[in-house]
């Protein structure tokens, strides 16, 4: 009977599949790293912030171009955008007002066109629903005999979120230069 001799060699590591593991740990340990970062920043407060204030600031823009525009031939159309715009005490002032200030700008026949040059949120308290804005914009007064003048001015606007849009709550000529020297 002969017996089968085994001979032990030493084995050596085969390179390909170490290197397989040694790669498929590294891509784990990537994904793993890439979808925590993703999950981070889908899920950040910063980002809803940083929306809400945009929204703001959008509507603050469009709501004071809304109150610096207006067109005497056109004027029940104008004074309807000038309350759509508006909540709060603002608003009362303006409907109140409204057939007062309508005989003035018929009688006036002018047409006020305004355009957004700047803006920004001062404040934002998006729990709350109140933003402060301020707004540059250019003003121009054409004036029934053809004259136009330009004027550019700052506003300073309170906004309150109501059902779920902001509007204006009060606008007010922002304050214009420095501290006196002296």
């Amino acid at each position: 009977m002969k017996r089968a001799v085994r001979v032990l060699t030493a084995r050596r590591p085969r390179p390909l599949p170490s290197l397989v593991v040694a790669l498929t740990l590294a891509a784990g340990g990537f994904a793993a790293w890439a979808g925590q970062d993703w999950y981070g920043a889908a899920h950040d407060d910063r980002a809803a912030y940083a929306a809400q204030r945009d929204e703001a600031l959008a509507a603050g823009e469009q709501a004071v171009q809304n109150l610096n525009t207006l067109d005497h031939r056109d004027l029940n159309q104008g004074l309807d955008l000038w309350e759509s715009s508006t909540t709060g005490e603002l608003h009362d002032q303006l409907k109140s007002g409204r057939a007062e200030f309508a005989d003035q700008v018929r009688a006036a026949k002018t047409v006020t066109t305004a355009r957004v040059l700047s803006g920004a949120v001062a404040e934002l308290d998006d729990r709350a629903g109140r933003a402060r804005v301020l707004i540059a914009l250019r003003v121009t007064v054409r004036a029934s005999d053809g004259a136009k003048t330009d004027k550019d001015s700052r506003m300073l606007g309170e906004l309150t979120r109501t059902g779920g849009r902001w509007k204006l709550s009060a606008l007010g000529q922002a304050p214009v230069g420095g501290a006196p020297t002296g």
